[in-house]
């Protein structure tokens, strides 16, 4: 069965609005086994909207809108379902009943326009709406199905699950499921894993392997079809394997997980603990640390030492060493690392400073020019990195950089 996701709202085209419906749906689609082809967004406009209708209902043998069944002039979802199958609109009792019943129950008048939401292209059966006023419709019409859901996320994701995928999944009868497992990987680019696993990537068939990148970690994402899920499982666990050997050093986990939290994870097992000195991040590893439940079992303390004599007085950073060396160098964010773990008691301290742009760089310490370091029982670790961007980018990847680095320190 092929689906195709119409997203209904002028805020989409105009940057003002991030369309997370059609992540959700894609996603809850392909877990029933049903391939998606085409996605496309769409303004409040019944001509353009009643072109787009009309071309997936030739495409998918299942169309699913978001958006545009609210009760102003420029929700106009309904009346394109309506004109494209040359129906009319018609008062849906039940529908009414509902609207006027969730107004009442919160002590609100139902303004005129609202009644407008009870009225569906003929024929349609309505999808209720438990979570607010916009019952959503399924119309059928010679083989053709069109789904038309709220645009409002939490409306939009309930009305799904409790009344769509049970639909769906019926119309589809016995078939296929889709599974997807992401693999995700860093201190690694997108290039040079691709190399590791050029081979596999070039014969795969089924499962599928695709990659991906973002800012400062990569992932593989391996796609299986099959009758069942445990079929699909049986699919993917030998590739997921032979993936992992391949790139086991920059490997820290599976699916949702993020680095942070396979850090965390890490720390934990290990008894260990940590504390950050951040100078060109400003506090933003501490900050992604603490995003994870239940980091204070290994983040102790975390200092932003922005300028020069907050490293003296704060992490005992000698004089002579940011005077020789400057405050970006191997020297300092060794000697930040140190003080770190020393002034927080921590078995690991964990240092950053860098020039994150756009200004203050040089020939010899261009903008981007990092420097971490990672002090532990046995040593201190240094790396240093040239980061391209803007300087919000440069301080993402110094802190993933850092993560990283902590990640397979722990690691040895």
């Amino acid at each position: 069965m092929k689906a195709e996701l119409v997203m209904v709202g002028s805020e989409l085209l105009l940057g003002e609005t991030i369309d997370t419906n059609a992540t959700f749906l894609a996603g809850e689609l392909a877990a029933l086994g049903i391939d998606v082809h085409f996605k496309t967004t769409v303004g409040d406009n019944w001509f353009r909207l009643m072109h787009v209708l009309s071309q997936a209902l030739v495409r998918a043998d299942v169309v699913i809108t978001g958006g545009g069944l609210g009760p102003t002039m420029d929700d106009l979802t309904r009346e394109a379902a309506a004109g494209v199958f040359g129906r009319d609109l018609a008062l849906d009792e039940q529908a009414m009943a509902d609207l006027e019943r969730f107004f009442e129950q919160r002590g609100r008048a139902m303004t005129r326009n609202n009644r407008k939401q009870a009225y569906l292209p003929e024929d349609a059966k309505a999808i209720p709406n438990d979570w607010g006023t916009a019952p959503g419709f399924i119309l059928e019409d010679n083989g053709r199905c069109l789904i038309s859901l709220p645009g409002v996320p939490r409306e939009m994701r309930g009305m799904f699950s409790a009344t769509v995928a049970p639909y769906l999944a019926k119309r589809r009868g016995e078939g296929s499921v889709i599974l997807s497992r992401s693999l995700h990987f860093s201190g690694i680019g997108e290039s040079a894993m691709e190399d590791a696993v050029k081979d596999i990537l070039l014969t795969q068939t089924n499962p599928t392997v695709a990659p991906y990148a973002s800012l400062g970690t990569v992932k593989l994402r391996i796609t299986a079809k099959a009758a069942s899920r445990q079929l699909c499982e049986n699919l993917i666990e030998p590739m997921e394997e032979q993936l992992i050997a391949r790139l086991k050093p920059h490997f820290f986990g599976r699916d949702g997980i993020s680095l942070e939290e396979a850090l965390g994870k890490e720390l934990r097992q290990q008894n260990a603990t940590v504390a950050l000195a951040e100078s060109c991040t400003g506090g933003l590893i501490g900050h992604r640390l603490t995003n994870v439940s239940g980091s204070s079992d290994y983040f102790l303390a975390g200092f932003v030492t922005y300028s020069n004599e907050a490293k003296e007085a704060i992490l005992n950073v000698p004089q002579a060493l940011l005077l020789e060396h400057g405050a970006v160098s191997e020297p300092v964010a060794k000697a930040m690392a140190e003080g770190a773990r020393l002034v927080g008691s921590t078995t690991w301290g964990l240092a950053v400073t860098g020039i994150a742009g756009p200004n203050g760089g040089s020939d010899a310490k261009p903008v981007g020019t990092v420097h971490l370091a990672a002090a532990g029982p046995d040593g201190t670790y240094h790396e240093r990195h040239l980061f391209r961007g803007a300087r919000e980018q440069i301080k993402d990847r110094t802190a993933t950089a850092a993560l990283d680095l902590l990640r397979r320190c722990l690691s040895h």
